[in-house]
């Protein structure tokens, strides 16, 4: 998918929402579990309900990897079924050597024909570019994430010698160094949404990149101020509730209730946009 694209569907669907189908097989309402493909079902039943209140979906490939063939069976279906339309984000954040990235990118992007991968940049330019050589496709460059162990090396104080930009987070130097491999029509960053206070900063550094937000909802991110302080002139943002909307009932109606939590999101997302 192109970023136009992506833009155009911002636009049309007033919303910046992304439906985050983590799906766990023990979570999911009792009468589905004993489904010969209780996975893809509940994924079905959650699309259907949602697709016209959102603009993507993200996988987290970790809740299919862990059931084997089945879950990866599951989730190839999955992304198969949902509307060309929407963006597709393998939420994997996968990175190693070159050739390996290379495997990695061939997997999501061809095999099962996702339009993004969560990439984790630690080992530096040669195991993102890889992602980034897929003509419409997209690498996810985690940035600043919500979880507490960001501490430990996001948030370290770093001198910025080659940018000779004086002592910045480690976080704000990878923005800068990654913004740089690619463009923003190829690359987006994850910024959790718990780090509201910090989006004014990082737009400074990456103000035309898309950036995907998980952390509202269930993490306690602000929708408001993810939209006040990170958006931008093509809103810029794609905004992930997972738990929040497609476990928001564990009854047969969980369908109906997951609609009615993205409606919700959507009403509110339709009201910031510029």
């Amino acid at each position: 998918m192109t970023r136009k694209q992506l833009v155009e569907q911002v636009q049309q669907k007033r919303s910046y929402l992304c439906v985050g189908l983590d799906t766990d097989i023990t979570k999911i309402p009792k009468h589905l579990q004993s489904h010969p493909d209780a996975i893809f079902e509940f994924n079905r039943q959650i699309i259907d309900a949602t697709k016209d209140l959102c603009v993507a979906y993200k996988i987290n490939t970790a809740f299919y990897e862990a059931m084997g063939l089945k879950g990866w069976e599951a989730m190839e279906k999955t992304v198969n079924y949902i509307p060309k339309e929407h963006f597709t984000i393998a939420d994997a954040k996968r990175g190693d050597i070159g050739n390996t990235s290379s495997q990695y990118a061939k997997a999501f992007f061809e095999t099962l024909n996702f339009d993004a991968i969560t990439v984790a940049p630690y080992m530096g330019e040669d195991s993102v570019r890889p992602f980034l050589a897929f003509e419409n496709k997209w690498a996810i460059v985690l940035g600043l994430t919500s979880n507490p162990g960001s501490k430990d090396f996001e948030q370290l104080k770093v001198v910025g010698q080659e940018t000779n930009h004086g002592e910045e987070y480690l976080y704000e130097n990878v923005l800068r160094k990654v913004s740089s491999w690619g463009d923003p029509g190829n690359l987006m960053f994850v910024i959790g949404a718990t780090k509201a206070s910090d989006l004014e900063d990082i737009r400074k550094i990456i103000p035309d990149h898309f950036l995907l937000v998980p952390g509202v909802g269930f993490q306690g991110g602000s929708l408001k101020e993810v939209s006040k302080y990170g958006m931008n002139n093509d809103c810029g943002l794609l905004v992930n509730a997972s738990r929040a909307i497609i476990y928001a009932s564990e009854k047969e109606d969980f369908a109906t209730e997951a609609r009615i939590i993205a409606q919700q999101y959507q009403g509110e997302m339709a009201g910031y946009l510029k």
